[in-house]
């Protein structure tokens, strides 16, 4: 009851914070189509329905009869090329557009413990070890996420300071490390998280609790490897 009071007296905060939310990470989207004909049929019914139009619409820009079309959004029958072209022209884009999913890759990878990729970044030193846990170049998101696995084992009198595009998600795992932020400064021990943009000067300012690991994931704009 005491959250219902509190977000009916701040209806613009509840309002905004429920904005910021606004894919439920919960839901089931459909799986890639293994079946050329279902491939299509979804593909034909997400293009429709993004113009707002009905099937009825559809069937009158293109000759195709309500039933055919009904089959074809339906994956119950194997559309011609003659069918597909005329689909094409009215709903606005390529032919290949029809046969995305069916052929869309979707990327897994999996790293065993203990064998992330070792890899040097800058002000990489004796007992500061970063482990990247994964990273998929091509993908659907438009966006490239790098996970760390960063372990720090020896203090030091210099920390390094990173600066970057993206954003980036911090979560403590054991140790105690004060974090800087540009001029701010965060005490971060086992179960703390800390996600900033990663633009501002940041990095480990003081290792309170050794050993300290951490694992942090950039994410960034996918750059078009076209050009």
């Amino acid at each position: 009851m005491k959250l219902k009071r509190e977000a009916a007296e701040q209806p613009e905060q509840a309002h905004s914070g429920r904005a910021a939310f606004s894919q439920d990470p919960h839901a089931v989207r459909e799986p890639k189509e293994n079946n050329l004909e279902m491939a299509i049929g979804h593909e034909v019914r997400a293009y429709r329905k993004k113009l707002g139009i009905t099937v009825t619409d559809l069937a009158a820009a293109t000759g195709i009869s309500l039933g055919m079309l009904s089959k074809i959004e339906n994956g119950n029958i194997s559309p011609s090329l003659t069918t597909l072209q005329s689909l094409s022209r009215a709903l606005g884009v390529p032919l290949t557009a029809f046969f995305r999913r069916f052929e869309e890759p979707r990327n897994a990878v999996f790293v065993k413990a203990g064998q992330g990729i070792e890899l040097e970044r800058r002000g990489t030193r004796a007992g500061h070890q970063y482990n990247l846990l994964g990273h998929i170049d091509n993908n659907t998101s438009g966006v490239i996420v790098e996970p760390y696995l960063i372990t720090l084992t020896a203090d030091s009198d210099t920390f390094p300071t990173f600066q970057h595009e993206g954003m980036e998600f911090l979560y403590m795992l054991e140790g105690v490390v004060v974090y800087r932020h540009g001029d701010q400064l965060f005490q971060m021990q086992p179960g703390d998280s800390l996600f900033f943009d990663a633009d501002a000067p940041h990095g480990p300012e003081e290792l309170v609790k050794l050993p300290s690991k951490y694992l942090s994931i950039i994410t960034y704009p996918q750059r078009s490897s076209k050009g």
